[in-house]
């Protein structure tokens, strides 16, 4: 699956889903941290990439409908370390979700498609 997590998602989740077989890539390796959430969309979607972010203007279809991209994952996290990151993210996409054109919002617990 090919993926791009956004700036605020910890570095170790690259690692570890590249390890199982994802292709992955960051906002920071392509320079786009710290730019406006509509360049990180762009780029995701003329990627072909699914998201992961935990920004919460990307929870909102009505600023990025989940139709356009290869899918949208917000991780809700009480405490964001970079284990439960992991662990979270790992589990997740473990299950083989159906991503494109989804909305998921990834808890600690459940994952919920939050698609319109």
């Amino acid at each position: 699956m090919k993926v791009k997590l956004d700036e605020n998602v910890h570095g170790d989740v690259a690692g570890v889903l590249t390890s199982v077989g994802h292709d992955v890539t960051t906002a920071y390796k392509q320079g786009l941290a710290g730019r406006p959430d509509k360049d990180i969309a762009d780029a995701v979607r003329a990627e072909g990439r699914c998201l992961i972010t935990s920004d919460l203007d990307f929870s909102d279809p009505r600023k990025f409908s989940p139709s356009q991209f290869a899918g949208i994952v917000v991780l809700r996290l009480h405490v964001p370390t970079s284990r439960l990151q992991v662990e979270s993210i790992t589990r997740f996409l473990a299950a083989k979700p159906q991503l494109m054109g989804k909305l998921w919002i990834v808890e600690e617990t459940r994952a919920r498609d939050w698609t319109p």
